[in-house]
C-alpha cells in the first residue's frame, strides 16, 4: 500500500479559532439565531463574541472547517507528521499565537499568512442540547492575498509537492483566484482536487465563482443543509470537467442518515455507525470529521468504500467529544 509523505495532502481556508459554549434558547433569541445553523456575523452579532465568553465556560479550539478537515486527517494518519499542508490568514495577535500553537500540536504544516489590518478570525458555536449554531467572525481569514502568499516560489512548491487538495467552499467568500490556481494545478496534473459545498448560503450568493471552480473538482462533498440531494448530485455529475481521465464523484453525508455517493449514474447509499443519543455530545465538526476521515483513506490511494468508512470512523469519533476534537490516537484498522 502506498504511503504519506509530508505535504501530499493540501489544504487552503479560513483558520479561525473556535470558541465553544453552552448556551440557552434566550440567547440565540436575542441575536436572532437558529439553532442549527452556519452563518457570517454581521454587526448585530459583534456584542456576541464578548458575551459567549463572558457568560460560560468556554473551550477554545484551532478550527475553520478546512483546517478541521486536514487535522482531522493528520490525526487519522498519525505518521509522518505533516502529511497535510495548511494556508491560510493570520491576524498578528494572541489569537493568532494560540492558533499557530494549535497547529503545531496537530503536526499540520501551517504556512499563515499574517497581517496587522485585521484580528484572527473567531467562530462561535453556540450550543443547545445536539444543535449548534455557528457565527464566524472571519476578521483575519478574509484577507488573504494569492500574490502576497500563494504566488511566493517558496509556498507554491509546497502546493506543487500535494497529491490531493481540500478546500471548503467557505474560501470562495475570502479568495476564488487562488482557489482556481490551485484548482487548475490539480487538473492539469492528474491530482485530485476536492471541495465542499459547506452551507447553503455558498450555492445561494456564491453562484458564479463556485460555477468557475466546478469544472476542476474530482469530488464533491455536500450535506444535509443541501435541499434534495440526489438531484443535486445528478445535476453536479452532469456539469462540464477539465480532467477528463477522472469521473467526477459526488459524497453527501445526511447526520444519522445514509451517506450518498455518486460515481457516474450510479448512487450508493453507506450506513453511518449506529450511535447512541446520549453519547452525542456535540455535532460540530462532524462534517468536517468525516472529510478529514475520507481525506486521510483518499491520501494512501484506498478504494471509495474504505474512504467512507474511514470518514464515518471519524465523524463518530468526535460527536462524542465537545468541539472538533480527538483522543491522542485514533482506533481505527
Amino acid at each position: 500500500m502506498p504511503t504519506a509523505s509530508e505535504n501530499t495532502l493540501f489544504g487552503m481556508g479560513n483558520p479561525l479559532l473556535d470558541i465553544s459554549a453552552v448556551v440557552d434558547k434566550d440567547f440565540l433569541d436575542k441575536f436572532g439565531l437558529k439553532p442549527n445553523d452556519q452563518i457570517l456575523a454581521e454587526d448585530k452579532h459583534k456584542a456576541l463574541f464578548e458575551e459567549i465568553v463572558k457568560r460560560s465556560k468556554v473551550e477554545y479550539h484551532a478550527g475553520g472547517s478546512t483546517q478541521n478537515s486536514v487535522k482531522i486527517a493528520q490525526w487519522m494518519i498519525q505518521e509522518p507528521h505533516k502529511v497535510a499542508t495548511f494556508f491560510g490568514c493570520i491576524g498578528t495577535d494572541n489569537f493568532g499565537e494560540i492558533l499557530k500553537k494549535k497547529a503545531e500540536e496537530a503536526h499540520v504544516d501551517a504556512h499563515y499568512y499574517e497581517q496587522n489590518e485585521e484580528p484572527t478570525g473567531t467562530c462561535a458555536a453556540c450550543i443547545t442540547g445536539d444543535n449548534r449554531s455557528l457565527v464566524a467572525n472571519l476578521a483575519a481569514a478574509n484577507c488573504y492575498k494569492k500574490e502576497k502568499h500563494l504566488d511566493l516560489d517558496s509556498n507554491w512548491e509546497l502546493v506543487k509537492k500535494a497529491k490531493v487538495y481540500y478546500i471548503a467552499g467557505f474560501f470562495l467568500t475570502v479568495s476564488p483566484e487562488s482557489i482556481l490556481k490551485v484548482a487548475k494545478h490539480a487538473s492539469e496534473n492528474n491530482k485530485i482536487f476536492c471541495m465542499n459545498l459547506s452551507a447553503p448560503f455558498i450555492s445561494q450568493f456564491f453562484k458564479e465563482p463556485l460555477m468557475q471552480v466546478m469544472p476542476y473538482v474530482d469530488i464533491l462533498f455536500g450535506n444535509e443543509t443541501t435541499e434534495d440531494i440526489a438531484e443535486i448530485a445528478k445535476r453536479t455529475q452532469n456539469l462540464p470537467k477539465e480532467n477528463t481521465k477522472r469521473q467526477r464523484m459526488v459524497v453527501f453525508t445526511q447526520g444519522a442518515e445514509d451517506t450518498v455517493a455518486t460515481v457516474g449514474e450510479k448512487a450508493t447509499m453507506f450506513p453511518v455507525l449506529d450511535i447512541d443519543q446520549n453519547d452525542i455530545v456535540d455535532t460540530n465538526g462532524a462534517g468536517d470529521a468525516f472529510v478529514g476521515g475520507f481525506l486521510s483513506a483518499l491520501v494512501l490511494e484506498h478504494p471509495l468504500e474504505e474512504c467512507i468508512r474511514a470518514g464515518h470512523y471519524a465523524a463518530n469519533v468526535i460527536i462524542r467529544r465537545v468541539g472538533c476534537t480527538f483522543p491522542e490516537k485514533p482506533n481505527f484498522n
